[in-house]
């Protein structure tokens, strides 16, 4: 059982053992509720067949469930050292791909086993596989141009 599931089971325990009124005092206030939670309480008013407010119409968004992983993640991208792999993984995180680094803990462990296991590992799913390349290329350009705008003095001998 996911999450999902058991948090609507609940809401639905919960909803179920109030009364009419408390119901309908709830609904009223509706929009500090979760799309869950509004979902739930719909129906359990119909069930009752009491009048569900505006705030709860039935052409509010319908909750979406968690995404389904789809098949074996893949590999983006290695990185030899954490600092830019936790760089990485954040501009993923940022862009909305689920991400992770494979063997990070092990590697915290013994930095040496960094060459062994072939560093930290960016793992996507692969829908997002290229998506996460863009993100990956792109933060790559901008901090290239970044590093080459500007005046190039180096404050030492250039020959």
């Amino acid at each position: 059982m996911t999450e999902f599931d058991s948090e609507r089971q609940r809401l639905a325990r919960i909803y179920a053992e109030m009364s009419d009124e408390a119901l309908l005092e709830l609904a009223a206030d509706a929009a500090s509720l979760t799309e869950l939670a509004k979902t739930i309480l719909r129906a359990e008013l119909s069930s009752r067949s009491l009048e569900i407010p505006l705030a709860l119409a039935e052409d509010a968004p319908k909750p979406q469930p968690p995404r389904a992983i789809s098949g074996p993640l893949v590999m983006v991208k290695r990185f030899r050292d954490m600092p830019e792999a936790q760089i990485a993984e954040s501009l993923l995180d940022s862009a909305g791909i689920d991400c992770f680094l494979a063997d990070e803990n092990t590697i915290r462990m013994d930095w040496l086993w960094s060459n062994l296991l072939g560093g930290f590992k960016l793992m996507v799913r692969p829908d997002d596989l290229e998506e996460a390349r863009g993100v990956l290329a792109e933060a790559e350009l901008s901090g290239s141009e970044e590093s080459s705008g500007g005046d190039n003095h180096s404050g030492g001998n250039n020959r």
